[in-house]
């Protein structure tokens, strides 16, 4: 057998995922031509399949699933196979019960619907090696299957940790290999409070039904276990796909602002990331505090821009996190993927209107423009059984074409050539010190994600294309680097930053950075710890603001008012930028500057966007005042222009339709040898 088209793509290439085990035998090969005839390259298979392939123990029928693939392939679509583990069998859970998760409550997860498996399980663990060996050796060399994905959605469904079982009994001996004596393990996690000190490793339990507040230190290393069950999970897949299906690629589909592992962690290995993009259902249900109840009632129909642009920004970033940017000469693509992109209405949101006229060609317009190669649409038909039935697909039940479908047969993929998307602009985003932030967040006003997103949404208002990267990742080159909320900080991590500064990089740091260390205490130095020379400033007082309480703040770029949360500063070498104007922090500095470093203490939206547009300037990074909802991403030498209003808007001279976008030349930007463009 012949290995996969090694051409690379000139444009975008779409697909879509289909399930032939939900339909009658004679409509494969019908689908597989009309998928063909619309323009789609790939059709993803198989993720949920596993009581099909393998319907009794050690009795594998695939007899089906050759007939599918040879569909397709006859079709001349590439096939993308899954491994099946994220639906255990029914015999398989009955057989060994122990597979089970165990939810935060200490209840078992049961059997019925998806995700019901522990990560920790041995039991498991064999039984993933082996079907993932069987259905690779049976499909590894055929001509149509030109990659893989392991599982479906880690952590989906709050499916990430397991509180009981196999991962309570792991648990301990994870942290004994990681502090090897009980002294550095109650040292570390400071444990002489509230006498939580332990004498034997197989006192320690998972975090959970605790009287108050766990231990954060205690909450952030359970987390680090349970990312580390699903890295080393996945690993034993990747080794088996590479083993037997050799010159393929290997990804995962991650999922929308999911806060359950590591994702650069989980990354290492795969040959480049995807993800599942659901624009509205985010906007219903992921988007918590980052954007108000006005937004969320604009923007119902087609998502918000930037919430879908951050995880675009982060999947294509995780490529870099994982270290491959596809095997050259084996088909691989170079940019990450949209494995699902919503083309309907979905179907598990608190609310789930249809979307807007455009919106689903805006959606694929806007994937590519922040780096997707390929966008495959969930699902080909709306399925007519089980959990989805409400769920949209490019077909209706009936298998009439909805209306997804026409925007798709609209599209012309010469329009998205693929290539480079250049950044000049980092913004640092870090799991751990998600997870620590989260266990003590201080203020129900603001989380992780929207202090987080509230600078990137600042930077995309600003017309500023943006990579998003781990805290300790390679920064030179860039001409800003943004760390909205770094919490965690390394005496590691302060000489990567010093050196990205050293090397002409301006940087922006928002509240509590480099609070806590890498055990999850305080510095005894004061915050921000080994960050301190680097910022010239130490933290003084923190205000955590109740709704309706604002703290007034003054400065050059003018009058502005923090809400949620407002900190200030001891200066050991900064200057006071701006300074809280009455309250209990008067007079103290809010936003601070040390060289090519900026520090804002305050949380507000236009202080921020203001802070921001400075330093761009300072940095020689253009800015644009875009209307809102408009936003602009460039990519290969053009720029995608795009309105996600639902009305039109007047914009440097040219009309931009509802819900619509435009495909222009990209100016050629003035040359500043100090900051060259990064790509990403």
């Amino acid at each position: 057998m012949t290995s996969p088209d090694a051409s690379t793509p000139p444009h975008l290439l779409l697909g879509s995922c289909d399930y032939p085990e939900h339909v009658p035998r004679d409509r494969w090969e019908t689908y597989a031509r009309q998928q063909r005839d619309l323009g789609l390259t790939f059709v993803r298979l198989a993720e949920f399949a596993w009581s099909r392939m393998e319907p009794r123990p050690s009795e594998f029928d695939w007899g089906w699933l050759d007939e599918a693939v040879e569909a397709y392939h006859a079709a001349g679509l590439r096939v993308v196979l899954c491994t099946p583990t994220a639906t255990p069998p029914a015999w398989l859970i009955r057989s060994h019960p122990e597979i089970l998760p165990y939810d935060e409550e200490g209840r078992v997860r049961e059997f019925g619907s998806r995700r019901h498996y522990d990560f920790a399980s041995p039991v498991y663990r064999q039984h993933s090696r082996r079907v993932t060996r069987a259905v690779a050796g049976r499909y590894g060399g055929h001509p149509a299957v030109v990659g893989w994905q392991t599982d479906n959605e880690f952590a989906c469904h709050g499916t990430g940790r397991s509180y009981g079982g196999a991962s309570a009994a792991a648990f301990p001996g994870w942290l004994r290999e990681r502090y090897g004596t009980l002294e550095a393990l109650n040292e570390a996690w400071g444990n002489v409070f509230w006498s939580m000190e332990y004498g034997d490793w197989a006192q320690v339990r998972p975090p959970n039904l605790t009287v108050t507040e766990a231990n954060p230190a205690h909450i952030l290393d359970f987390y680090r276990f349970a990312s580390d069950q699903i890295a080393s999970f996945q690993r034993e897949q990747v080794e088996i796909l590479r083993e037997l299906s050799p010159g393929r690629f290997v990804t995962h589909n991650f999922m929308i602002f999911e806060s359950g592992f590591d994702h650069y962690r989980v990354a290492e290995g795969l040959d480049f990331a995807t993800w599942d993009n659901y624009p509205t259902g985010m906007l219903e249900f992921f988007a918590g505090r980052m954007v108000g109840e006005d937004a969320k009632l604009r923007f119902a129909r087609t998502g918000h821009p930037d919430l879908v642009g951050w995880n675009h920004d982060v999947y294509r970033g995780l490529v870099r996190g994982a270290g491959r940017l596809g095997r050259e000469g084996e088909g691989t693509p170079s940019g990450f993927w949209v494995m699902e992109q919503q083309c309907g209405q979905v179907n598990w949101a608190p609310f789930n209107p249809l979307p807007a006229d455009g919106a689903v060609a805006l959606w694929t317009a806007q994937a590519w423009a922040h780096g997707a190669d390929v966008v495959s649409y969930f699902r080909w038909r709306a399925a007519t059984m089980a959990q989805e039935v409400l769920h949209s697909g490019l077909l209706r039940h009936d298998e009439t074409p909805d209306r997804g479908y026409a925007e798709v047969a609209a599209l012309d993929q010469n329009l998205f050539p693929v290539g480079e998307v250049p950044a000049r602009v980092a913004l640092l985003h870090d799991y751990e010190s998600l997870w620590l932030l989260g266990a003590q967040p201080h203020s129900a006003s603001l989380s992780y994600w929207a202090q987080t997103v509230t600078y990137y949404r600042a930077l995309r208002s600003l017309g500023v294309d943006v990579d998003i990267l781990h805290p300790d990742a390679d920064l030179s080159g860039y001409a800003v680097v943004v760390a909205p909320a770094i919490t965690l900080a390394t005496e590691e991590r302060a000489a990567r930053w010093w050196t990205a500064t050293e090397g002409g990089a301006r940087l922006v740091c928002g509240p509590r950075t480099g609070v806590r260390t890498s055990s999850g205490q305080t510095w005894a130095q004061g915050q921000p710890g080994p960050l301190t020379e680097l910022l010239g400033v130490k933290l003084l007082q923190f205000d955590s603001l109740r709704p309706g309480l604002t703290q007034k703040v003054k400065g050059p770029d003018g009058e502005f008012e923090a809400h949620a949360w407002a900190e200030s500063y001891r200066l050991t070498g900064a200057e006071a930028m701006s300074t809280y104007v009455g309250g209990p922090q008067d007079g103290l500095p809010a936003v601070t500057r040390q060289g090519r470093a900026t520090v804002i203490g305050a949380h507000s939206e236009p202080l921020i966007h203001a802070v921001l547009r400075g330093v761009l300037a300072e940095a020689g990074v253009e800015t644009v005042d875009l209307p809102g909802g408009v936003r602009l991403s460039r990519r290969a030498g053009v720029t995608l222009v795009q309105n996600w209003n639902p009305e039109a808007v007047e914009w440097e001279g040219r009309t931009l339709a509802p819900v619509s976008f435009e495909v222009v030349e990209t100016p050629t930007p003035p040359s500043d040898d100090s900051s060259p463009a990064r790509v990403g």
